[in-house]
């Protein structure tokens, strides 16, 4: 198949699965703001977590976590966040982190909580690193309690139950907790009621019925591979197909969409799945690559946007479905937030060398430490299980100041903020000039003006932005180092007893990002990263 037909071919598939309808699609593009690249344009904050390893209750960044790990969002807007490492559930209501199920019986040697595996009032139960979480249309919730091999239930009264799985770890199908999971990471639920679960160390999916049934849906991986000489392990495998011959790598997340078919994250795989559970087949609808036969446990890990095929993962993992008809995934081991719309995939969140971080900021750089689940609250933000960074993060579309004016004049805007200017902006050369003193005041600069050389000076926390009025060329000059002049295709000029400079080149060189919007007329200046630590 060539590869424009592929394109469209994912594209199609992917809109008949999720169910999305070509004007939701387009509400999606209309609200998202993209930059001259094509990217989206995002920012990331955070709203739990302090960073560092703790229990604390408390409101917003006071809070501490240990490894969160997956995410739900409950009817009223609550979210719930399996606190992997604390042994808990938490909950996020109204800015506040509480505990929403599970209690510390003991703690290890190194201070940390130790898991178990105990039925009974939520303030009383235990849990064992416990992974995904998903909730019914009751209220009810459910949690891979993947340290103890099982699927456990928080009702609406707080009384927690075990569905299947004994806290043994095995490969089994039967009723309740006759059967046997191993690490289990995630667990979806159908209107009907029937549970299906990542059994991630088992490379299975599998369903338990309301009656309690468990059973494995694909087939099971034989692969065995070499780990050291004379040392073998087994390991997941890769198959398309029908179900009953399909073969997965660690699945670790499933997301069900409006047709009641699963998308899984098959992470061993470095892929995006999906399982038409109607007709019994599975197809791959992003990422690739092989795994050496006897080699390598995992398909190796990569980075790319662009078209679904061609993308590539490094171990993704949590998934969940915007109204929009776009999956978002949390790529773990690339630390980024990716985005799936219409057989494209691109990059929300996540540092542009792919590197761990800890900073809120734009898009290209927010900088995450192996996100583990996402999900999408009601008014289409992101929230993101930061694993590492002991956080939960935000992504939200950037957006423009309400009422810019529409009478085709050029506008700025700093961050969320609009520059009102003493003289209009101007457009020289395909360049936007600005009034350079109250641009530079609206940045904390301070500005100068040299007789002799004609040039403009920049002047903020001892370095200095210099400009030429009737040269092209922009310096910056920092104590202890040479300075060089980078060319520019615009020259500084003055009009109208004001000195008009081009922003793209000045803000780019104090570090911001800059982006021109066409429709508004607006150049659109944003701070990369609002902090880090």
């Amino acid at each position: 198949m060539k590869k424009a037909t592929k394109r469209i071919a994912v594209s199609l598939l992917m809109s008949a699965m999720i169910g999305a309808s070509s004007a939701q699609a387009a509400a999606w593009s209309k609200d998202a703001l993209r930059g001259e690249n094509g990217q989206t344009l995002t920012e990331m904050t955070t709203l739990a977590g302090n960073g560092g390893l703790g229990s604390a209750d408390g409101a917003g960044v006071s809070a501490s976590f240990r490894m969160p790990g997956g995410i739900t969002v409950l009817k009223d807007g609550t979210v719930l966040v399996s606190d992997s490492r604390n042994q808990r559930i938490r909950k996020l209501s109204q800015g506040t982190v509480g505990t929403f199920a599970g209690a510390v019986y003991k703690q290890d040697d190194k201070g940390f909580p130790v898991g178990a595996l105990l039925d009974g009032k939520s303030d009383s139960s235990l849990f064992n690193e416990p992974q995904g979480l998903a909730a019914d249309a009751n209220g009810n919730v459910y949690v891979a309690d993947s340290g103890n091999h099982a699927i456990r239930k928080i009702d609406t009264a707080g009384q927690v139950s075990t569905v299947a799985g004994s806290g043994l770890l095995g490969r089994k199908d039967g009723k309740g907790k006759d059967a046997l999971f191993y690490r289990p990471t995630d667990v979806a639920v159908a209107a009907d009621g029937t549970l299906y679960v990542a059994d991630s160390l088992n490379h299975a999916i599998r369903s338990i019925s309301p009656s309690g049934e468990v059973k494995t849906l694909n087939a099971l991986s034989t692969r065995v591979v070499e780990l050291f000489p004379g040392q073998v392990s087994p390991a997941g495998d890769f198959a398309d197909g029908d179900l009953t011959s399909a073969k997965f790598n660690e699945p670790t997340a499933l997301v069900l969409d409006a047709k009641g078919n699963l998308f899984v994250s098959d992470s061993g795989n470095q892929r995006i799945r999906y399982i038409d559970l109607q007709q019994g087949k599975v197809t791959t609808l992003a990422g690739g690559g092989q795994a050496a036969a006897n080699k390598e446990l995992h398909v190796p890990g990569g980075f790319a946007d662009g078209s679904a095929p061609e993308a590539r993962f490094n171990f993704p993992m949590g998934l969940a479905l915007t109204e929009e008809g776009g999956l978002v995934i949390a790529d773990s081991q690339n630390h980024a937030v990716r985005y799936m719309l219409d057989g494209q995939v691109s990059t929300i969140a996540g540092t542009s060398d792919r590197q761990t971080g800890n900073a809120d900021g734009i898009e290209g750089s927010a900088a995450l430490h192996r996100p583990m689940d996402v999900a999408v609250r009601a008014d289409g933000s992101i929230l993101v299980a930061d694993a590492y960074n002991n956080k939960l993060r935000e992504v939200s579309l950037y957006r423009l100041p309400d009422h810019l004016p529409k009478d085709g004049a050029v506008n700025v805007v700093v961050d969320r903020q609009q520059i009102a200017f003493e003289a209009p902006p101007e457009i020289v050369n395909g360049r936007a000039m600005v009034p350079i003193r109250t641009i530079t005041e609206a940045l904390g600069y301070q500005v100068t003006f040299d007789d002799v050389t004609r040039a403009v000076q920049l002047a903020k926390d001892g370095e200095t932005i210099e400009l030429y009025i009737g040269k092209t060329g922009i310096k910056r000059i920092v104590p202890g180092k040479e300075a060089a002049v980078k060319p520019t295709d615009v020259e500084p000029y003055i009009s109208q007893n004001l000195t008009f400079v081009p922003v793209r080149f000045f803000a780019e060189e104090i570090g911001m990002d800059v982006q021109w919007n066409e429709g508004t007329r607006t150049a659109i200046l944003r701070s990369k990263t609002k902090f880090s630590k």
